[in-house]
This record gives structure tokens, sequence and C-alpha cells, in this order.
């Protein structure tokens, strides 16, 4: 059984102790964050505190708080030598305090709170500088069902970065066309099939091979129909350099 001391209280850190606490194989022995009142309503499941200098012994300490307080938190720990990771995308392991023995647990998802999540549907980095600390956070992540990958830091922001081109640049896309459509009253539940075909699509087929469209044709005739119907420069804008992309790639 291993011991976790949860340090925030964001959607992450709520996850992931919804997560923890089903496992047979781990226990949740304390949450700590700085403001108390976000993490009240589970006082009665788990221990929780917001004074840092009560965190009690844990074999983990995982810290899912904002990217720039990690290290000063870190550093605020009251021990030396015990495990503690972050969950972070693109903060480097040597951010965490050298007093530690440091590691990176990153569940590579997008997370809202009021979404459930699947962690079986979650894949986890780790990273540590200590082989010996491996296996804790292979447990960690097979505890909750996750497929677990061994990442070092250059991947692993690697990886964050590509995760934002293919979530939150696509969502932003998503935003654009909810927007165009609804100007001219048309329901944008009429796009989700064509987003989930999309979104499937990739799961077998390369995006190089998967991509479809007027600039992949080369079709002139629509691309300018298509920007003398968009009324917001910052709009035609984005459609001029998406265009120009997937031309040079296709040879266009």
């Amino acid at each position: 059984m291993i011991s976790i001391c949860l340090i925030g209280a964001g959607n992450v850190a709520t996850h992931l102790y919804n997560a923890f606490k089903h496992s047979d194989h781990l226990t949740v022995k304390q949450w700590y964050n700085r403001d108390l009142s976000k993490i009240s309503t589970y006082k009665n499941e788990v221990v929780i505190t917001n004074a840092i200098e009560d965190l009690q012994i844990a074999d983990v300490y995982l810290m899912a708080i904002n990217d720039d307080a990690i290290g000063a938190l870190s550093a605020a720990l009251p021990f030396n030598d015990r495990l503690v990771i972050h969950t972070s995308g693109s903060v480097g392991i040597h951010e965490l305090d050298k007093k530690l023995k440091r590691g990176v647990f990153y569940p590579l998802q997008t997370f809202s709170k009021e979404a459930p999540v699947d962690f079986s549907n979650v894949p986890i980095c780790i990273e540590t500088l200590d082989k010996a600390d491996i296996g804790t956070l292979k447990t960690l992540a097979e505890a909750i069902g996750s497929k677990w990958y061994r990442v070092n830091t250059e991947q692993r922001q690697t990886l964050h970065l590509s995760a934002v081109f293919v979530n939150n640049f696509t969502n932003q896309l998503y935003r654009i066309a909810h927007e165009i459509s609804d100007a001219k009253n048309i329901d944008f539940d009429i796009l989700k099939p064509l987003i989930m075909e999309t979104a499937k699509k990739v799961q077998t087929v390369s995006p190089y091979m998967a991509q479809t469209g007027p600039a992949v044709r080369n079709d002139k005739k629509t691309i300018k129909r298509h920007l003398k119907l968009l009324e917001n420069p910052n709009h035609k804008t984005l459609y001029q350099l998406l265009t120009a992309s997937i031309k040079k790639t296709h040879g266009k």
C-alpha cells in the first residue's frame, strides 16, 4: 500500500484524489491546500490541512499545483529526502528543491472539474532522478488503471507542446467554427459528427494521410469563396495561415 500526501486543490488534484481513493493499493493519507475551504468538502474522507508544517510522513508527496509555485513550495516543505513529485507537463524535474527525492507524474489529458475522468484513458508520463523511485511511480499509475511511459524532461515538455496543438489550439478552432456558424443561425451540433469522425480517424491513420479539404486538393476556387465568406479579419488570417501550412506539407 502506497501512502500519498496530496498537495493542491485544482482540477488535476481533485480528479487524482477521486482515482486514488478508489484504489485498493493506494491511500491518501492527507490533503494539503493553502486555502482550506477548497477541500473542506472532503474533510470526512481524508485528513485535510492548510499548515505545511503539519504534513505527515508518506511514501509520496504529489504536488498538483500551479507551475509557477512548484519551485517555491517544494523548497518550503519541512523535510528532506522524501519523494516529492509534480504533475506538470512543462516544468523540469530539477525545479523541485534538491533537498528532496524528485519525480514527475504527468497525466497527459485535459481536466475539467465537472467532467468525470476515466484514468484507463489517461497516459501517465513518469520521470525520477533516482532509479529506485521508478517502481513507486509505475505502481501509482497502474493502481489507477493508467498506462505509463517513462520519459525525460525534454520529451515530456515536447509532449506538452504537442498537446497544446492537438487540444488547446484545436478547441480554439472549434470555438471559431461555433462563432461562424452561430452568426448564420446554424446549429453547431451539425458539426459534431465530423469532429468525432476526425478524432476517430487519427486513431488508425496518420494525420498526414488523414488530411482532406480544399487546401490539400489545392482547390483555389473554394479557398477564395471561403475567404470571401469570412467577415472577421482574424479568422481570415488564421484560415490563410493554416491553408498555407497544409499546402506546404502536401507539396501544393
